[in-house]
């Protein structure tokens, strides 16, 4: 009987098991087992927004010292170009709320909505006045995404590259822990005064083709944690606060012994 009893156990903590395992792997309808190639449809060159901070150098090929009313952009906030840490950011020009940039010369530039590349364009054909052989690259300075809930290092992540998947966004921050819920991820962006909220699956290859992912700058990654984080968690509290109590009990009883020797 109490062999019967212990199978009987052994087999609900084993189909308990597997059906938390299953919910783990990622893009689980892959088939791995083979190459599988396939054409990138959902990828989109990020166009510049409000609150984008530009970092544009403009030199000149012939002449570099009439390319210096352009060199503060690239300045640092402290002044130290060797500290590229995230607490001493690139100037760079700022995109207003009409999506504009003001710069030194050239005044100001509609650039939301414009690729990096059509920017860089834009100012090629305008500094022809003041330069003879202009030199230009720009680039975003600050795109970060902000990862929070369960997994292992929950931040904000800067990147020196506005391609930007969702995977690695997640890899940055060390990836889910074994008790994130994979299937119910949140990806929050704001576009045009509107904040969306976009539910993802991470356990289906069908991720890869989602126009969610590739990210924007300010996305914000929601991670929830399954309820068996909540268990662990609430057990453990409920455990210290036996213990405090069991402790202020075993004070009172040693206070009230050691009174009554006296």
């Amino acid at each position: 009987m109490k062999f019967k009893l212990a199978l009987i156990l052994a087999s609900v903590l084993f189909l308990c098991s597997c059906d938390s395992y299953k919910d783990v792997p990622y893009f689980q309808d892959l088939d791995r087992n083979s190459v599988i190639q396939e054409n990138i449809k959902n990828f989109s060159t990020y166009t510049i927004q409000p609150s984008d901070i530009l970092g544009i150098y403009i030199s000149d090929a012939k002449n570099k010292e009439a390319a210096e009313a352009f060199v503060p952009s690239m300045n640092r906030l402290n002044g130290n170009m060797m500290d590229a840490s995230t607490n001493n950011p690139i100037i760079g020009y700022l995109v207003d709320e009409k999506g504009n940039i003001s710069m030194p010369l050239l005044g100001i530039l509609k650039v939301q909505g414009y690729t990096i590349a059509e920017v860089r364009d834009q100012l090629l054909k305008l500094l022809p006045q003041y330069l003879a052989s202009p030199i230009v690259n720009v680039r975003i300075t600050n795109f970060k995404i902000s990862v929070m809930g369960d997994v292992l290092r929950p931040d904000t992540y800067s990147f020196q590259t506005d391609q930007v998947t969702l995977a690695q966004a997640l890899t940055a921050a060390g990836d889910l822990n074994i008790t994130a819920k994979r299937t119910n991820v949140l990806l929050i962006r704001e576009v045009d005064g509107k904040r969306q909220f976009i539910p993802i699956d991470l356990t289906s290859k069908k991720i890869f083709e989602s126009p969610y992912f590739y990210l924007k700058n300010n996305d914000v990654i929601y991670v929830d944690p399954d309820r068996t984080k909540f268990a662990n968690v609430d057990r453990g509290y409920r455990n210290v606060s036996i213990i405090i109590g069991v402790a202020s009990v075993l004070a009172v009883i040693a206070s009230v012994y050691v009174s009554s020797r006296k």
